[in-house]
């Protein structure tokens, strides 16, 4: 029995072996030439502004956790919705068919709930920012932009 483990400990041993050789070997074969556009944050390709060190708003938690509240359904959608449509299997068993059927409203109905209470509490409500449009020195007076924003 204790052999077994000791299998199990041999792999793991192996696979974390292999892993620091092949990240040590990595940094001795990989270039390493830092300058500031590598160092700076990346934001989507915008210049980035202000520190990146910043406490993210909570309600990036809320919508992700959303996110995979609702993904996670669909996982348990999916085989029902595959099971559900297979002819013999409702015609072996008919009160099968609407026993899954209850089942899989009553799941939709607390997470439409779940929605619907998050959803009343302003959770899904984003504040957007205020813009602020920059002022630019220009040497051609505003009246002269008007004959264009009328055609």
């Amino acid at each position: 029995m204790i052999e077994q483990f000791g299998y199990v400990a041999a792999f793991i041993l192996a696979g974390v072996l292999f892993l620091a050789f092949v990240l040590t070997l990595a940094r001795f074969v990989r270039p390493n030439r830092p300058n500031e556009e590598k160092l700076s944050t990346y934001e989507s390709g915008e210049e980035p502004s202000g520190n990146a060190n910043t406490r993210f708003n909570p309600r990036f938690y809320v919508i992700a956790l959303l996110f995979v509240l609702f993904e996670v359904e669909l996982i348990f959608l999916f085989p029902w919705a595959v099971v559900f449509r297979d002819k013999s299997l409702m015609a072996a068993a008919p009160a099968w068919s609407s026993f899954a059927l209850v089942e899989m409203l009553i799941f939709v109905g607390i997470l439409a709930l779940g929605l619907a209470f998050a959803w009343k509490r302003g959770y899904l409500d984003w504040e957007q920012p205020a813009v602020k449009s920059p002022e630019i020195d220009s040497p051609v007076p505003p009246e002269a932009y008007d004959s264009f924003r009328k055609n």
